[in-house]
């Protein structure tokens, strides 16, 4: 039991470092010295994917923006996956004004991978770009993310740098932290390992050719980005990590939306391990053992750390004669060198991020938060993820769950004051970055 307790210390604080360092490294060696834009000689015609399913709110927004984009060949194909709200209609309108613009209204509601692959067959280019239905593209975003296709053949997927948005609420300001922090510090870790875990569903860019060499979109899959991942570098595939494809996204501001959204995230990794557990029969496979080992490891970590919660608790409350028990989760010793650690890793996330988002690092206070509310609320989902995923029946259909896009939304809910302040947060960054 003691030996377990200290795995529950040991094993955050050191893939924590491990982070860290790897992170240090990968800016030192790719970030540091990249140009402001990639040096493109040729500009192939990119297929923009939106799935959407009910996003009347934020769709408009999203293809306004991206037809902003500076690449100069490149159509939307929007597809709307069984909307019964004003989404169709939406997309209509906007496909009579902008002839970049087409539209694939599905009238059943089938899943996002059904949607991506339906789409799949209307795009006219190589190389395939999908992003979701609140994501506003940076100018030079399609641009770092086809450098990659064009100048590396053996590239399939390279994943881009989603960005938080709307940042008024506690909650929306820590995951403004967490996505810097835990996000974009494990994928420059993985980077260097050549393996990633998932591309970013947010933002992503495939060569259509390898998606078909893996064998599309799993309509069965909780995740379809995490699963085409796993199917692309299973297929030896690489998938890379371009931080200057920013893309700015809305999180979940409330308890159920944040719940449902770490639930699905947690099933859809547990789905991918269950399902593809035969690469640790395959040598070929080897540089994935990492990823699959540590994934193993973070979700007995959850079950271990919410075991000893309970059990603490249990004690405390009603006291027994004996010692088995009477350990709490984190050992007293170490909670201080827990919480430190924390706090080192989120102050070396924001410092690196701080050239795509210059006003990151005003949100460090909020992220004391995070060890003290996250960890709880992050294992319990992947406990109540766990079963979902390992006794779903193989061939059930992942349909549509409209996302929390955040309490931003409607005017008269949040008031007028926070509700500009949600307006002007994309354009005060993007202005420090041009200053």
């Amino acid at each position: 039991m003691e030996y377990w307790a200290q795995f529950i210390f040991l094993y955050p604080v050191l893939m924590s470092i491990i982070w860290m360092v790897g992170a240090i490294y990968f800016y030192w060696r790719y970030e540091r010295t990249s140009p402001k834009e990639p040096p493109l000689k040729e500009f192939p015609l990119v297929s923009v994917m939106i799935p959407a399913h009910n996003e009347e709110k934020s769709i408009e927004e999203t293809i306004n923006e991206l037809l902003k984009c500076d690449y100069p060949d490149f159509e939307i194909i929007v597809i709307s996956d069984g909307s019964t709200d004003r989404t169709n209609e939406i997309i209509l309108r906007l496909t009579e004004i902008h002839p970049k613009v087409r539209s694939l209204i599905l009238k059943k509601n089938l899943g996002k991978a059904n949607a991506l692959n339906m789409g799949l067959l209307m795009t006219a280019g190589e190389y395939i770009v999908t992003i979701d239905a609140d994501c506003l593209l940076e100018p030079k975003a399609l641009h770092w993310l086809v450098f990659h296709l064009i100048t590396q053949p053996r590239v399939g997927a390279v994943t881009g740098n989603p960005r938080v948005r709307n940042r008024t609420s506690l909650l929306a300001k820590i995951q403004t932290a967490e996505y810097a922090s835990v996000i974009g510090l494990i994928k420059r870790s993985q980077r260097l390992l050549g393996k990633i875990l998932t591309v970013s569903g947010v933002i992503a860019a495939f060569r259509k050719r390898a998606i078909i060499d893996a064998g599309l979109w799993s309509p069965d899959m909780i995740t379809d980005d995490i699963d085409l991942t796993w199917k692309l570098e299973q297929r030896f595939w690489s998938v890379y990590y371009e931080l200057n494809a920013v893309g700015w996204i809305l999180v979940p501001e409330t308890l159920g939306g944040l719940w449902r959204q770490r639930v699905r995230w947690a099933q859809g990794g547990i789905e991918v391990i269950h399902r593809y557990w035969n690469i640790c029969l395959d040598w070929r496979m080897r540089r994935m053992w990492p990823l699959y080992i540590d994934y193993i490891l973070s979700v007995f970590w959850a079950c271990s750390f919410l075991l000893f919660s309970f059990l603490w608790l249990s004690e405390l409350i009603f006291p027994i004669p004996y010692d088995f028990f009477k350990l709490s989760p984190i050992p007293s010793w170490t909670g201080t060198i827990v919480a430190l650690v924390c706090l080192v890793q989120f102050g070396v996330s924001l410092l690196l991020d701080r050239k795509y988002d210059p006003t990151i690092l005003k949100y460090y206070f909020w992220v004391i938060w995070y060890p003290v509310i996250y960890w709880v609320y992050n294992a319990l989902a992947v406990i109540w993820a766990l079963p979902k995923a390992l006794f779903k029946k193989k061939g059930t259909r992942a349909v549509w769950v409209s996302p929390d896009r955040g309490m931003h939304t409607s005017r008269k809910h949040i008031g007028d004051r926070y509700y500009e302040h949600y307006q002007q947060t994309r354009i005060k960054v993007l202005a420090s970055k041009n200053n």
